[in-house]
């Protein structure tokens, strides 16, 4: 088991853990039935040992569970990528090595934040169909985590798109959401296209892709990925896959694939056998950048200086711990990789929807408004479902500081060890 397979192993295994210590401690502070807490407490257990018994051997877990997936078949355009080699696809430089499970799991159970999630309702601009149509400017919408509602040209297009209540194989265990969707989907209008960055659960959902199929008039995904859409209904004709640096003319909209940090897998066996990527969305007088999931690297540079300067920028600000410090971005990185993208405003993503990293879950914005103020970045951090007008002069909202415990700081609940500035600078 390669170590981004260990990686999704570890943060599954955890979560669940997590997620039957805090059902635990609910039912002793209901009913006081401390059995049922060692009931819940040993299954955890039984599922980390597992999981440890899994990372010495790929066919333990799958042998004892039942729970393996089989290895995605590989398409012929994928051996013909720069980046897939010995049957697995490479990010184009080393990826900093995470930390092992025992450190991952003594995260989780010592260093975690009180203000994971938030103990009040996020606020949510409501969203209607009829509204979304009568606007004929470029603006985004965030719909929540990396998922963006965007007019571009005339048309719309959706990132990322997750409206399921958790980002998890099933719905009865894994991260909840913080709030519902500001839209539903049968809501939305026509989407021209769906940008997918890679196959992580938070960010390809079968349930939502089955849901918006028939509204969608393309797919468009970095290598491998349609093979998954195709397996829940997606026409072949209606999906796209591309290649880092590829590029599609979609009417005046150019789509390019640009290359991220970062790794693939939804199975405990399937690890890097589909691409990542980030993507680029070119008009004719604005451009706009995506990040989706991504480490730092010198990849933002070469991006800005092949399609920048951006119009805005959305960069993932969010979900990230010393444990992975390869595969998602600190704030102080995040702001570096939108000044080497060249962007003119910047829209942190990934952020007040999941909890899915020890920080609280404002630390991301309050870490990220700090920054900007400092690197003099225009950022834009709009309520959830809130039109974001790209022409409109920037006017930045801090919604989030009115759910902030009494008294608490950024840096109370911050990551312990965080990077100072950027790996590679």
């Amino acid at each position: 088991m390669n170590n981004a397979e260990k990686f999704t192993l570890s943060s599954l295994l955890l979560k669940i853990y997590e997620y039957t210590a805090r059902c635990s401690l609910q039912t002793i502070e209901q009913t006081g039935w401390i059995h049922i807490m060692k009931k819940r407490l040993l299954f955890g257990l039984v599922v980390i040992t597992l999981g440890a018994l899994a990372m010495q051997n790929d066919d333990t877990l799958a042998t004892l569970t039942g729970l393996g997936a089989p290895t995605s078949p590989v398409a012929s355009s994928d051996a013909y990528s720069d980046n897939f080699h010995e049957g697995k696809f490479h990010n184009s430089i080393p990826t900093l090595a995470n930390a092992g499970m025992g450190k991952m799991l003594k995260s989780f159970l010592f260093d975690k934040s009180a203000a994971a999630r938030p103990d009040k309702a996020i606020p949510l601009q409501p969203m209607q169909s009829e509204q979304l149509l009568s606007e004929e400017r470029n603006a985004v919408y965030r719909l929540g985590h990396s998922t963006v509602l965007i007019r571009f040209e005339g048309d719309f297009w959706l990132t990322d798109p997750v409206f399921s209540d958790r980002a998890s194989p099933v719905q009865w265990a894994g991260p909840k959401r913080f709030h519902p969707a500001p839209i539903e989907m049968e809501q939305l209008p026509p989407i021209k296209g769906v940008l997918i960055s890679h196959n992580h659960y938070d960010h390809l959902d079968a349930g939502s892709i089955k849901a918006l199929n028939s509204r969608v008039e393309h797919f468009y995904t970095p290598l491998g990925v349609g093979r998954q859409l195709k397996a829940w209904g997606v026409p072949a004709e209606k999906i796209t896959e591309l290649d880092w640096w590829s590029s599609v003319q979609v009417g005046p909209v150019t789509l390019a694939a640009t290359p991220a940090q970062h790794f693939s897998g939804r199975g405990l066996f399937d690890g890097n056998t589909t691409l990542w990527a980030s993507w680029v969305m070119l008009g004719a007088k604005e451009r706009l950048f995506f990040s989706g999931d991504s480490g730092y690297f010198p990849g933002f540079k070469e991006i800005g200086d092949k399609y920048g300067p951006f119009d805005l920028t959305m960069i993932e600000t969010g979900a990230y711990n010393h444990n992975w410090p390869g595969v998602h971005m600190h704030p102080e990185e995040s702001i570096q990789a939108h000044i080497d993208l060249q962007g003119k405003q910047m829209m942190p993503i990934h952020n007040s929807t999941f909890d899915l990293a020890m920080h609280a879950w404002y630390d991301p914005l309050e870490r990220i408004a700090e920054l900007a103020r400092e690197r003099q970045v225009t950022l834009r951090t709009p309520k959830i479902g809130a039109p974001l007008v790209l022409a409109e002069p920037a006017q930045q909202t801090y919604w989030w500081r009115e759910l902030m415990p009494a008294n608490a700081e950024a840096t109370e609940y911050a990551d312990k060890e965080p990077s100072a500035q950027p790996e590679f600078l």
